[in-house]
């Protein structure tokens, strides 16, 4: 049964999807608790009690069209395969515990939001690990979802708050919409709530995270956390550790991204303390967080039981802690909202990074390019080929080349693709060149577009976002005719802000208006 209530209905306060008063203090603690339970209990003889089944609840894994999903991971040489689990904070008030922590006691009840949401990737020979965290304030299409337990179907929206995906139909929908947005194919999720989250820094005796000068995150209008720390290391837990995850007001520029820097901070921090602190050794504390953990989370179920999150334990631990990269994903002011959405060219670099599980530490072997098969669909003659032109030349610094779609478009009909047309009106931002295609009948088609402009076989692309051929003339290509594949970049764009799991040094800014 999902924790989000199942009619899911917005607010109509004008917030863009924010909750009136207490939703200015919406939780915002880091999901890597959730993977407590994981990181560090291997070995440990609780995980056989069976009785922690019963404490496990479970969701569907994706709630959007099946036909929608983004394609599974391929394995590697070896044969392994990389995994992809969401890890998910709900800020729901569905309990007397949740309420009281949570604050805002006129949203008792009512549907729960993703109000931390980060993609855990584990490289398929398990010798790296990486983190992408979205922004809370993200706008980001949703795709239609469906309530796994009313059947209640929730249509398509675009340019919404990514927090709101969870109160339409349960965490499968949040899936379903970061699959969207990445074309990473996503193999499990784990969500935990309010009470979880103070019970496991309790049971694992405080997570140490250091702020450069005394703060209180507090102001007279009732802004802030409740947080007050002197400057230095203090080992965090309960309340205390639910405030430091949730602190926006007095972190840096008082911004939902310093705080996601701060969530960057106490995950390494716990990490390290569960692989480190001799007392989870002691069989009492391991049991009472099993307890803990097992009663907060909600999975898929194909994590629902004890026997498979120790599974994903023995592989988790596999990955050295100085091989572990938190990174935010890049993003960018959308107008003066407030709100921010994926700052295009580096944040299709990130999020190729992962889908072709490339270390983010820059420590990877050099792979060996598996060669992209031709399609054995065959392609319909030249002149018989329908394809769509758009143009894609748009930077983060730079406005659009003009007439670039219809240049190309022109030249596809000089090469004898009589059908090809530009649309004029997309102005889209693609870094590289691309050619798109919906489904496995016009795979040929869009290899045979290909082929003829130069445009390599791995930049054609099935997409459900395009209804026939579509060729996006990306930035690499703002003059000429003739295409010319840019050198591959494997480099983590810096405005990812990548942080390494072993870095201990890391400390928090404070805005001297909270600095006491």
């Amino acid at each position: 049964m999902s924790l989000t209530p199942a009619d899911g209905k917005r607010r109509a306060d004008g917030g863009g999807g924010r909750r009136k008063g207490g939703r200015r203090r919406a939780l915002r603690w880091s999901a890597i608790v959730l993977t407590v339970v994981i990181l560090g209990t291997a070995g440990a003889g609780y995980l056989y009690y069976q009785h922690l089944n019963g404490n496990i609840k479970k969701d569907p894994l994706n709630l959007g069209d099946e036909k929608d999903r983004a394609a599974a991971s391929k394995a590697n040489a070896a044969g392994q395969t990389p995994l992809n689990i969401l890890l998910i904070g709900s800020d729901a008030r569905d309990s007397a515990e949740n309420q009281k922590l949570g604050g805002a006691k006129d949203t008792f009840g009512t549907p729960a939001r993703a109000d931390v949401q980060m993609l855990l990737h584990v490289s398929a020979d398990r010798s790296n690990m990486s983190v992408v965290s979205m922004p809370r304030d993200t706008l980001v299409d949703i795709p239609k979802c469906t309530d796994p337990d009313t059947g209640k179907k929730y249509a398509a929206e675009t340019n919404v708050i990514t927090n709101d995906s969870l109160g339409r139909g349960g965490p499968g929908c949040t899936v379903a919409t970061w699959e969207k947005l990445t074309d990473i194919h996503i193999d499990h999720f784990m969500m935990v709530d309010f009470s979880g989250v103070v019970s496991m820094a309790d049971a694992i005796g405080g997570v140490p995270v250091c702020v450069r000068a005394n703060v209180y995150s507090h102001t007279s209008s009732g802004k802030g956390s409740g947080l007050k720390l002197k400057a230095g290391t203090t080992a965090v837990k309960g309340k205390q550790a639910l405030q430091w995850l949730r602190t926006r007001y007095g972190f840096e520029d008082d911004t939902d991204i310093a705080r996601t820097k701060a969530q960057h901070q106490y995950m390494n921090s716990m990490v390290r303390q569960l692989r480190e602190n001799a007392t989870l050794s002691n069989p009492g504390k391991l049991r009472s967080l099993a307890e803990t953990a097992t009663k907060a989370i909600t999975v898929d179920n194909g994590l629902g039981t004890v026997a498979k999150l120790y599974d994903l334990s023995k592989e988790l631990k596999k990955v050295p802690t100085k091989r572990i990269t938190m990174t935010t994903m890049p993003w960018e002011y959308s107008g003066s909202s407030g709100r921010v959405v994926p700052k295009p060219a580096d944040a299709a670099q990130l999020f190729r990074l992962v889908r072709e599980d490339i270390a983010l530490d820059g420590k990877d072997k050099k792979k060996t390019t598996t060669a992209v098969k031709a399609s054995t669909d065959p392609a319909a003659a030249d002149d018989k080929i329908a394809v769509q032109v758009e143009n894609g030349t748009r930077t983060d610094t730079t406005g659009a080349v003009r007439g670039r779609a219809t240049a190309v478009a022109q030249f596809l009909v000089g090469k004898g693709f009589k059908e090809a047309v530009a649309d004029s009106s997309a102005i889209l931002s693609e870094a590289t060149t691309v050619v798109r295609y919906p489904s496995a009948d016009l795979e040929g088609d869009a290899q045979r577009v290909a082929k003829a402009l130069g445009i390599p076989t791995s930049a054609v692309k099935k997409s459900t976002s395009v209804s026939g051929v579509t060729l996006v003339v990306g930035a690499d290509w703002s003059t000429g005719t003739t295409y010319k594949a840019p050198a591959e970049n494997d480099t983590t764009p810096t405005s990812a802000a990548a942080l390494n799991g072993s870095d201990t040094t890391a400390c928090m800014d404070i805005d001297p208006n909270y600095v006491w």
